[in-house]
């Protein structure tokens, strides 16, 4: 009964009703939208453009390329070979992105994961399984696995190959890498008549 006591007409109940149902309806997937615009999201879409500018300093950030997508999906957990593999990524992607084009942007990579989330997070429902994917990727950054990996064998394994070794360094060594200690060091005085370094000292009498 609206204001001053007047009767509603079937006019006005039926479109209070419209109202209402309208309202309701917009209401019910508004949870994964709603979380767009939080603070969370931020960090998600800082993530993306992170992944999506990775090896070409060229790009955007706007959009992301199929390896890009992958390599984020993997990096971040989304693809546990399991659940999710390397597979349903690519089909994924092939499904949110434009008709020819080689690239994703940010609100299509938003709905392929509302298309993995289910599959990565059984048994939880759609918003959930999404809140829980966004966790995974939320302030993460591309090229960290591997780098220390990388950077040991380029950098110490050299400088501990003592085969590589020159000079009076090289002497402090033998052929199988084992330290000579005070010999390798200093000059130490040879009597045995041979000429320095000789390989077949000793062997004369062995012979004769």
């Amino acid at each position: 009964i609206p204001v001053g006591g007047a009767p509603c007409s079937s006019g006005d109940k039926v479109h209070r009703t419209r109202v209402f149902s309208s309202c309701r309806w917009s209401s019910a997937p508004s949870l994964p939208n709603s979380c767009l615009h939080s603070s969370k999201m931020s960090e998600v879409e800082n993530t993306f453009r992170k992944f999506a500018i990775y090896g070409d300093t060229s790009a955007s950030g706007n959009d992301m390329t199929g390896k890009n997508f992958s390599k984020m999906c993997k990096e971040c957990g989304v693809m546990d070979g399991k659940a999710v593999t390397s597979t349903d990524i690519d089909i994924v992607f092939n499904k949110v992105k434009t008709k020819g084009a080689r690239t994703i942007t940010f609100a299509e990579f938003q709905q392929a994961m509302k298309e993995l989330c289910g599959k990565r997070f059984k048994g939880k429902s759609p918003e959930e399984a999404l809140q829980a994917v966004y966790d995974l990727i939320e302030g993460k950054e591309p090229g960290s696995v591997g780098a220390t990996k990388a950077t040991k064998v380029g950098g110490v394994e050299r400088l501990t190959d003592t085969s590589k070794y020159t000079g009076s360094h090289k002497e402090r060594f033998d052929e199988s890498g084992k330290g000579k200690g005070l010999a390798g060091r200093q000059d130490l005085t040879d009597n045995s008549g041979y000429v320095g370094a000789y390989k077949g000292a000793g062997t004369y009498d062995q012979k004769h």
